[in-house]
């Protein structure tokens, strides 16, 4: 039988932490970006857990 692959895509989207959160990057960030409060650009910066209704699905991909 072979290897199972994960999904390339979602691989380098998300990080798993060392406790198994899965991390994601907020969005908001690539554009329109002069529209957009310094404090509204800084908050949006950063990683965040993904949703709860979405953790199985991504681990599937994942193949965890």
């Amino acid at each position: 039988m072979p290897k199972m692959k994960k999904h390339s895509g979602m691989a380098k989207r998300v990080k798993v932490t060392g406790s198994g959160k899965i991390m994601r990057e907020q969005t908001g960030l690539r554009h329109r970006l002069e529209v957009k409060s310094s404090k509204e650009t800084r908050s949006l910066s950063g990683t965040v857990p993904v949703a709860k209704a979405d953790e199985k699905r991504i681990k599937k991909m994942l193949g965890r």
